[in-house]
């Protein structure tokens, strides 16, 4: 059997009941023909995402699966494909959602930044313009507003602090001790952002149009929000 050569980047994508969504990115994602293979990190999705996925694999071998046993969370999921991109030598690693919030026409402007820039972060936010499209203004108001008190509490020098669109150089990552993350959602995308900013690492912004689903249901709960008001808080007093 042929040995398939693995690309330069890896897109990271975890799913837990997303087999509408995942059938539609992916494809998507490669219609981009950019140098970069994709890993779904599938937490046991009861609608049999994993699946689908393995059916797409047949037809693409840039295609790679990760099942985990459980809903284990967002923070965990990217922190075990960050494991894999670092133990399989991608030099760019992207974290991106299965639901079409994160267009893949971005990609491109990603690697584009990151060949100077150690994080590239998708931003909502970018010079004052808010960039979301299909949120009510409840959702917006809180996003918002949480991005302002992240900066405000961190010091993070970015315009959007919470967006989950980013892509890591490798040397980053690996500079970051993978074993103490272990927040979720909003609090675990502050986190990573200001520990690599905080040793230094240059971070650029790509402006992005955020698209809120249309298939699914949001992940997002008052769990995760009150997750973050009490991470952020150990992140200024340097206790994390």
């Amino acid at each position: 059997m042929t040995k398939i050569q693995r690309q330069k980047g890896l897109i990271i994508i975890p799913t837990y009941n997303e087999r509408e969504n995942i059938v539609r990115i992916i494809p998507e994602v490669f219609k981009e023909n950019l140098p970069l293979d994709v890993l779904v990190v599938d937490d046991n999705s009861p609608d049999h995402t994993a699946k689908f996925v393995k059916d797409m694999q047949k037809e693409n071998p840039h295609i790679f699966l990760m099942e985990r046993e459980g809903k284990g969370g967002l923070g965990s999921a990217y922190v075990a494909g960050f494991r894999y991109a670092l133990e399989h030598g991608y030099e760019f690693i992207f974290e991106m959602d299965a639901d079409f919030s994160h267009s893949p026409k971005y990609l491109k402007d990603f690697l584009r930044e990151a060949e100077m820039a150690d994080l590239v972060l998708g931003s909502r936010y970018k010079d004052g313009k808010i960039s979301v499209v299909n949120w009510d203004w409840k959702r917006l108001l809180l996003s918002y507003c949480a991005n302002i008190y992240a900066r405000w509490v961190t010091g993070l020098p970015v315009s959007d602090a919470t967006g989950g669109f980013k892509c890591f150089r490798k040397r980053a990552l690996e500079a970051l001790d993978l074993d103490k993350i272990g927040s979720d959602g909003y609090c675990f995308q502050i986190e990573t952002t200001f520990k690599l900013w905080k040793k230094k690492f240059t971070i650029a912004e790509v402006p992005i149009i955020f698209t809120d689903r249309t298939i699914g249901e949001s992940k997002m709960s008052g769990a995760i929000i009150t997750e973050a008001l009490f991470v952020l808080m150990k992140l200024r007093l340097g206790l994390k």
